[in-house]
């Protein structure tokens, strides 16, 4: 399956959190779209990897997306190494994305930008026919992606471009919450007396929230998504932006 775009996430979950709201209305447009996560979220205080497999099917069913893959790369000390930049061009060359999407390249959790980087490099070194890969036990054509974008995470960053992701912020906020082990769950925390965390806390969710309508502020929508690019955008005239 040839894909429109190809989402990159370090964690089950970043996704959801940062582009989820691009993602939705993408597939609502009838692009094709699909997310890999990297790791699956095994050092997480709550839950467990097996637990997140889970939600994040749920969650990719929620948003509509055509695939949803984890690469089993080991959650806080996968490195950037000849191997794991193979595995990501691996998949960049079987779905042919126009554009890749990764995380943040600067943010609080290591993983985020190491994974932001990893991607980036991936993405070019896609393009570079004399590295071989196989899928399938067949050989697989040299492919780049005509645009890399990153999605701003936990750190504030100035966007190059915001995404109105008003009319589909519900099923955005859907997505999320299928994460029932990592976010404010009240029922859950009872449940199971997990500790409470970071992400867990209801004022995360708050500042969620906060993150769009000021993403959404800046270009005139109620609720926004902002990325940056990994070149400038080129543009035929200036009334293209109107």
């Amino acid at each position: 399956m040839k894909l429109d775009v190809l989402v990159f996430s370090a964690h089950p979950d970043d996704a959801e959190l940062g582009v989820g709201g691009t993602v939705i209305k993408l597939v609502q447009q009838g692009k094709k779209v699909g997310l890999i996560d990297l790791t699956r979220g095994e050092l997480g205080t709550r839950g467990s990897a097996e637990i997140r497999d889970k939600e994040a099917q749920d969650a990719g069913e929620i948003m509509g997306v055509h695939i949803r893959e984890n690469l089993a790369f080991r959650d806080g000390f996968f490195v950037i190494d000849e191997a794991h930049k193979l595995a990501i061009i691996q998949k960049i060359r079987q779905y042919q994305p126009e554009i890749v999407i990764a995380g943040a390249p600067e943010d609080r959790h290591p993983d985020h930008g190491r994974g932001s980087k990893l991607v980036g490099e991936a993405a070019f070194l896609s393009g570079l026919r004399k590295i071989e890969t196989t899928w399938n036990g067949e050989s697989q054509k040299e492919w780049r992606p005509k645009r890399l974008f990153f999605y701003i995470q936990d750190w504030s960053h100035t966007p190059d471009f915001v995404v109105d992701i008003t009319p589909f912020v519900e099923t955005k906020k859907a997505a999320i919450l299928a994460y029932t082990s990592q976010f404010f769950d009240p029922k859950y925390q009872a449940q199971t007396g997990e500790p409470e965390t970071y992400i867990s806390n209801e004022n995360f969710w708050h500042f969620q929230e906060g993150r769009w309508r000021n993403m959404g502020h800046m270009t005139g929508a109620v609720f926004g998504e902002g990325f940056l690019s990994e070149i400038p955008l080129q543009v035929d005239t200036p009334m293209d932006l109107i």
